[in-house]
């Protein structure tokens, strides 16, 4: 059976690889992208049944007419693929005045699938690109306090949306499905060969687990877990994604984070 699926991030890299593997098999696909020029070659790529939908998801008002559009174009979202992600860039703080490997990887990917739920069915998925770096979260970093090494923000990013998978989950005892995804350690995407001047690793790996995810039948009752790619299991992440205490303080900071954001 067709799903609509929106992958962000999806125009380069495992996102679009991923993106072209669901089209094929005759999902609506809903591509999301920061570059108009970028989006447009993506959906040509792709084929299909495509939507590309334009959003600077560091940017608050970008993510709320993201979903705005989303809602508006679609009676039902099947799966969300929160893909979207960043380790470096010319400027690592946002307007806002956030880290932009936090707002990028963490935060805007929450409020994005908070704004959707209304949209994804019980029996639909939330599936969000963790990594297997992983540190723990600062929560004066995460408030977007102090000035941060580029894998360090991310690795804290990557732990942070981990624990939110963890805390939707258990929100979300009925479904939908909240699961968190190391799509492989060093694949060939622009991050990689920018952030450790390698070619990397075959990008179907990442693109083949994320359409598993999506859709295969085995990834269906998996909420609250963690799959780790790289050993090709679903695993253990670190420790303190599932420790209730630090769950709840990186959780009550990225509450506020969004609170203050909505309320500039």
């Amino acid at each position: 059976m067709s799903k609509t699926i929106l992958i962000t991030g999806a125009t380069d890299g495992i996102g679009l690889e991923a993106a072209k593997l669901l089209a094929n098999e005759g999902h609506r696909v809903l591509v999301h992208g920061r570059s108009a020029a970028k989006l447009e070659g993506a959906v040509k790529a792709i084929g299909g049944d495509t939507q590309a939908y334009l959003a600077d998801i560091s940017r608050t008002a970008d993510v709320q007419r993201l979903s705005d559009e989303v809602i508006a174009d679609h009676q039902k979202l099947d799966v969300l693929i929160n893909n979207a992600g960043v380790l470096k860039a010319p400027q690592t703080v946002t307007a806002d005045g956030l880290d932009l490997r936090f707002m990028v990887n963490a935060i805007a990917p929450y409020m994005l699938t908070k704004r959707l739920l209304s949209l994804i069915p019980r029996n639909g998925r939330i599936i969000n690109l963790s990594s297997a770096a992983q540190a723990p979260v600062d929560l004066t970093a995460l408030k977007g306090c102090i000035e941060m090494d580029d894998m360090d923000a991310y690795a804290q990013s990557k732990l942070a949306i981990t624990m939110w998978s963890y805390y939707l989950a258990g929100k979300l005892a009925d479904g939908p499905s909240v699961l968190a995804v190391n799509p492989g350690s060093l694949l060939a995407s622009k991050m990689v060969k920018e952030g450790f001047g390698i070619a990397g690793n075959d990008l179907a790996i990442g693109a083949i687990i994320l359409r598993r995810a999506a859709v295969d039948p085995d990834f269906s009752n998996v909420s609250g877990r963690y799959f780790d790619n790289d050993a090709g299991a679903f695993g253990n992440p670190h420790p303190d994604a599932t420790d209730p205490e630090k769950v709840s303080a990186v959780m009550q900071a990225i509450e506020a984070a969004i609170s203050q954001l909505l309320n500039t």
